[in-house]
């Protein structure tokens, strides 16, 4: 017999449960960007300094980057890990992918792969290049550990219980909080004592988290012999996680263009300051697609997950907006990132233009959701695809016609994401008809999916 909360867990959608349990995936979005600045004191305060701190944040990039390899993970989780079998079938899937990305990030750190990485792609010299290697090769425990946190994020978010998941963020970010502090007190500073203090406090989080897990895996029933098997899994979340790659050199495309536009010294300043507003906001706008798969559409009428994509991206997009006024750009643009009095207006015209980006975003979160319900992850990879695409196009011709280096990154990011929506939407609009062609079955899903 089911409990309270898994009844609970399978109701139907009202915005109210839906904003519940989407407000904890936005905090739990933003968690890294909130450590970061942490991490930051105690890695300056090194021998090397802000040195230190740009090669840290190489090789963080690096691992998140390999780490793209299993992108598709939690989707795949949410679709497929709603009974026992299927999430045995999940753990292990994850397991296995986990293991690779060791072996990915361990050759990463070996000569002669190293100098490609370090000095031929990211043009480090040195001792940034060998730092950032050594953070790569220490950051290895840390990359297991989010790994392992998969199948608790997936048993918490199936139960509909991210605010589980959200409290152990919040100790994660506690704990870092009192750590940096302590470390510099204690002398104990550089990248190595850096990439500890980031460590650390993941491992509480995936305690917490299994902790808070394990009531709802011991609670999921049998599928019955119909669980999706380990290949099956595995072949849906390839396009997913190559999608994420594709997103993750996307970031590295727009840097080398806008270094190749006039003044580059000053523009990428610029860029970098306003994406770090806009990427956690993004990244916020992109977790409707979990609550998506929370709450699946009970018909293909059923607009009632749209309207709240809708209403979510235009409350996040207050925050670039913001960025409009002038005493609050003055503060953060002018005082927190030190830019100079006659760039705060360039930051602010970058903001504006971005503005639209989360309302974007939160509705493509929403039909990727859609897509990975009805097992139709081709159009989320031809969606990323073309992500990647346009936004190399656009910044080419912003290149060619002189257009200046801090809106070149935004209107290609603007236009990308725009069109990745609109490829989704298409491969949606592709998978209705197809159920109407003559000799095709339409594919079978059970009520219990998504």
């Amino acid at each position: 017999m089911q409990t309270s909360n898994t009844t609970d867990a399978q109701a139907d959608y009202t915005p109210w449960r839906a904003a519940k349990f989407y407000i904890p995936l936005v905090i739990q979005a933003v968690s890294q960007s909130l450590t970061y600045p942490l991490v930051a004191s105690i890695v300056s305060h090194g021998k090397n300094g802000v040195v230190d701190m740009a090669a840290l944040a190489q090789g963080q990039a690096v691992m998140f980057m390999l780490g793209a390899v299993g992108s598709g993970l939690l989707t795949t989780g949410m679709v497929f890990g709603r009974d026992a079998e299927g999430f045995r079938m999940f753990s292990r899937l994850n397991q296995w992918v986990c293991a690779v990305l060791v072996v990915l990030q361990a050759l990463a750190c070996v000569h002669p792969v190293d100098g490609f990485i370090f000095r031929g792609m990211l043009g480090l010299a040195t001792p940034m290049d060998t730092t950032a290697r050594e953070v790569l090769f220490l950051s290895i425990p840390m990359q297991v550990l989010f790994f392992v946190r998969n199948t608790s994020l997936v048993a918490l978010y199936n139960a509909r219980d991210s605010a589980g998941a959200n409290w152990a963020t919040l100790a994660r970010i506690a704990l870092t909080l009192v750590l940096a502090p302590v470390f510099v007190r204690l002398g104990w500073v550089g990248h190595r004592m850096g990439v500890l203090a980031m460590t650390g406090p993941v491992l509480l989080e995936l305690l917490l988290t299994q902790w808070l897990a394990r009531p709802h895996i011991r609670r999921l029933a049998s599928g019955g012999g119909q669980s999706a098997g380990l290949g099956t899994q595995l072949l849906f979340m390839i396009p997913l996680s190559f999608g994420g790659m594709l997103l993750t050199i996307a970031g590295l495309m727009i840097g080398a263009f806008i270094a190749r536009a006039a003044d580059p010294a000053r523009m990428l300043p610029i860029h970098y300051i306003t994406i770090g507003v806009i990427n956690p906001v993004g990244m916020a706008a992109l977790r409707v697609q979990a609550v998506t798969l929370a709450f699946p559409p009970r018909d293909k009428n059923d607009r009632a997950m749209a309207r709240f994509a809708l209403a979510a991206g235009g409350v996040l997009a207050l925050i670039p907006l913001a960025g409009q006024i002038p005493a609050v750009a003055q503060w953060y643009f002018g005082g927190i990132q030190s830019l100079p009095p006659e760039d705060i207006p360039l930051a602010m015209r970058a903001a504006l233009l971005l503005a639209t980006l989360p309302v974007v975003q939160s509705l493509r979160g929403h039909a990727e959701g859609l897509a990975a319900w009805r097992r139709r992850p081709n159009a989320i990879l031809a969606g990323q695809a073309m992500n990647l695409a346009t936004l190399v196009c656009v910044l080419f011709f912003t290149l060619h016609a002189g257009v200046p280096g801090y809106l070149m990154g935004v209107i290609a990011i603007d236009a990308a994401t725009l069109m990745t929506l609109v490829i989704i939407r298409l491969g949606l609009a592709w998978a209705e008809m197809e159920s109407t062609f003559v000799g095709r079955a339409p594919r079978g899903m059970r009520g219990s999916e998504g």
